[in-house]
């Protein structure tokens, strides 16, 4: 994400697009269980009553096999039944050894429903929790559950409560599964966790990002806590002299979702103009596929119109050297008023090779079309070991050759820029939106868009907002 020269948008596509009609899973590898290997569960509560404003059901997850286990492969489930059919929950880890970043939680709905038990909270791990070696626990894992409006629930009737159990000890009314084999645990009836569950749940497979950017600000902990960071160095792309304003990245209420909004604006001069990014901090993606909900907007919130805006959604690398040949990019990038030579509004979509800076020469192949694209939009990536293909509202857009694969792995970024000045000479001050509603990235799977919006209504509709069980690179 750079600037390119006004004079053009000056490629050296080395490949000419291939057009495929959709994304083909890619298989992965099953992994069993190793032999000898168990685990158990102990389990005691925090909030005691009958009812209480959240349930709080605390675990330590014991090695009891002869081999190491990656906490990765472990998942915890707690029955309960839910205090209405339309009931909705939120999962929150108040305080684990191993770390909070590091612990997952979903929710899912039974096949077989029971008179204690139609949901479960499933509790997982992420990569950074690391291993647990025979005879060791997981130690403290302190989680808590609510209803997303905050109304008193029952616990007395939920199959994997007990208000007795005010100190830890195994407790075989939760299940723990390692490498997808239940080893501890009897669910209720019929609702083995290895049955085919309601298609509500989060669709399965794949080590998945998910963040739905439902925070309170800019400097909210978890902002920072679930691996973003919100960009005030200095430097490019954009116009020279610009800042990078941190408060300018708010979260807004839209369409009854928190969406994250990057507001740019310029008086017409360098010291002037703000502009906006938010990038993951680690740089740990690669193939898979990514996904967006992105607002672009064709006119200002104020002022006059008119500036040469970029509005994107991109994934990169850094640069080692000019022409460095394991650089990557992938790019959706939308100029409502035009700029690198265009009169008015363009999508691009650009695989990136590498580049030289000075002077300017670049590899890639793009795809573009003019026309407006102000609103929502649904952007998905997808890249295998064949190809990058792009998708706009469930359309394909375009597809990029192997050439043009990813090396290294990358970090997901999202910003609004200013390419120049020129579009707009005036110096009263004018601002712009770019809103970005969720972000998805399914680790070396490729979904069709289809795929991608069933795994995010299953994330929303069990109140998941954020996971993270990609492994860093």
């Amino acid at each position: 994400m750079r600037n390119r020269p006004t004079a053009g948008r000056a490629r050296l596509a080395l490949a000419v697009a291939v057009v495929l009609g959709g994304g083909a899973l890619t298989a992965l590898p099953a992994q069993a269980a190793p032999a000898a290997d168990g685990l158990t569960v102990q389990y005691r509560t925090s909030a005691s009553g009958a009812s209480a404003d959240q349930t709080e059901p605390w675990f330590k997850v014991r090695n009891t096999g002869s081999s190491t286990v990656q906490l990765s492969q472990v998942k915890v489930r707690y029955y309960f039944k839910a205090d209405s059919p339309d009931a909705s929950y939120r999962f929150a880890c108040s305080w684990a050894v191993r770390g909070c970043s590091a612990v997952t939680g979903t929710f899912g709905t039974l096949s077989n429903p029971t008179a204690t038990a139609d949901r479960y909270l499933e509790v997982g791990f992420t990569s950074a929790a690391g291993t647990l070696a025979p005879g060791a626990d997981t130690g403290d894992l302190q989680l808590r559950f609510y209803r997303s409006n905050w109304q008193t629930l029952r616990q007395s009737d939920d199959y994997s409560f007990d208000g007795a159990r005010t100190s830890y000890g195994d407790w075989d009314r939760v299940t723990a599964q390692l490498a997808g084999a239940t080893v501890w645990g009897t669910a209720p009836e019929g609702n083995d966790p290895t049955d085919p569950t309601d298609p509500t749940d989060p669709p399965g497979g794949g080590q998945t990002l998910f963040d739905d950017f439902d925070y309170g600000s800019h400097t909210d902990p978890a902002l920072s806590a679930h691996g973003w960071s919100v960009r005030s160095n200095s430097g490019g792309p954009g116009v020279p002299g610009a800042t990078w304003d941190p408060s300018k990245v708010t979260f807004v209420s839209a369409g009854g979702n928190s969406v994250m909004n990057l507001e740019t604006s310029t008086a017409g001069t360098g010291a002037s103009t703000t502009q906006t990014e938010v990038l993951t901090k680690s740089v740990k993606f690669r193939n898979g596929t990514y996904a967006a909900r992105v607002r672009f907007s064709d006119v200002p919130k104020s002022g006059p119109d008119g500036d040469h805006l970029v509005q994107t959604f991109f994934t990169i690398n850094d640069l080692k050297a000019p022409m460095a040949d394991d650089y990557a990019e992938y790019d959706f990038e939308y100029l409502p008023n035009g700029g690198w030579g265009e009169p008015s509004n363009i999508l691009y979509t650009t695989s990136w090779e590498t580049y030289n800076p000075d002077p300017w020469q670049a590899v890639n192949q793009h795809s573009e079309q003019r026309s407006s694209y102000a609103g929502w939009h649904d952007l998905v990536v997808t890249i295998d070991d064949g190809a990058i293909t792009y998708y706009v509202d469930g359309q394909l857009f375009g597809t990029h050759g192997a050439q043009y694969l990813p090396e290294r792995p990358m970090s997901i970024n999202f910003n609004q820029w200013l390419i120049d000045l020129n579009g707009q000479t005036s110096t009263t001050p004018r601002s712009y939106d770019q809103q970005v509603d969720y972000v998805l990235h399914v680790k070396d799977q490729v979904l069709i868009p289809a795929e991608v919006a069933a795994k995010v209504a299953g994330y929303r509709t069990a109140g998941t907002g954020f996971v993270d069980e990609v492994p860093a690179s």
